[in-house]
C-alpha cells in the first residue's frame, strides 16, 4: 500500500472520530492496567461489568492485594480465564507495592516484568495512559492490517513493526484505537461490512463482494 493511501486512510479515521479511546472504563492508570489484564480473550463489555463492581471496592494495588485471590475471583468470575487472571493481578499488585511505590511504571521494560503483562498490554498502557505512540496489535488490528493491505505480517510483532514504519507520525498516537474500533465494528472477522466502510475505496481486500453483507 502506497503512502498516499495510508495517509488518506488515517485522515478519514481522524475526521470520523477525532478523539478515539479505549472502550474499557477506568479512572486511573492502575485501573486501566487491571482492566487490560482482565480483557485477554474477553470482551470489553464483560470486563466493564466486572470492574464496575470491583473498582468501587478496590481500585489501588493495596486494596486489591488485600482482597486476596479468592475474594478477587468473586468479582471477576464471569470473565474467561479468571483463575489465572486473579493470580496474576494479585502478584502484580504486590510487585507494584514493593518495587514501584504503588505506581504503574511508564516504560515497557518495567511493565513487562509484571505477571500477566506482555507486549500488547504494555503497549496499551503506554499509549492510553502515558500518551506514547505505540501500537498494541490484538486480533482486530492483526486482521485489519493484513486484510486491507496496510501491514502484512505473520505475527503480531511483525505487524506492529510494519505499522510503526508506515503510519504517518501525526496519526500514530490514535492509530491503535482507530484500527481496533474498525476491526471490532466494520472490518469484522467473518463478514466484513464493506458497504459501510469509510475506507472501502482505499482497501486492498480482494473478496469484498463475496464477504460483505447488504
Amino acid at each position: 500500500m502506497n503512502k498516499r493511501k495510508v495517509t488518506d486512510i488515517f485522515k478519514r479515521f481522524q475526521k470520523a472520530n477525532p478523539h478515539p479511546t479505549t472502550e474499557l472504563r477506568y479512572h486511573s492508570s492502575f485501573e486501566l492496567l487491571i482492566a487490560v489484564m482482565l480483557s485477554a480473550q474477553a470482551t470489553d463489555i464483560s470486563v466493564n461489568r466486572a470492574t464496575e463492581k470491583l473498582f468501587p471496592v478496590a481500585n489501588t494495588p493495596e486494596k486489591i492485594f488485600k482482597l486476596g485471590v479468592e475474594r478477587l475471583k468473586s468479582y471477576i468470575k464471569t470473565i474467561g480465564l479468571f483463575n489465572t487472571k486473579a493470580s496474576n493481578v494479585i502478584k502484580t499488585c504486590h510487585i507494584l507495592i514493593e518495587k514501584f511505590h504503588s505506581k504503574v511504571p511508564e516504560n515497557r521494560e518495567a511493565l513487562e516484568t509484571l505477571p500477566g503483562v506482555g507486549r500488547k498490554t504494555a503497549n496499551v498502557i503506554l499509549n492510553t495512559s502515558f500518551g506514547q505512540a505505540t501500537i498494541a496489535v490484538d486480533t482486530h488490528i492483526f486482521r485489519v492490517a493484513n486484510r486491507i493491505g496496510l501491514a502484512k505480517g505473520k505475527t503480531p510483532l511483525a505487524v506492529e513493526q510494519q505499522l510503526l514504519k508506515v503510519i504517518p507520525k501525526q496519526y500514530m498516537h490514535d492509530a491503535h484505537h482507530w484500527l481496533i474500533l474498525h476491526g471490532r465494528y466494520i472490518c469484522v472477522a467473518r463478514k466484513p461490512r464493506c458497504p459501510d466502510c469509510l475506507i472501502n475505496d482505499l482497501c486492498e481486500f480482494k473478496d469484498k463482494t463475496v464477504n460483505s453483507h447488504v
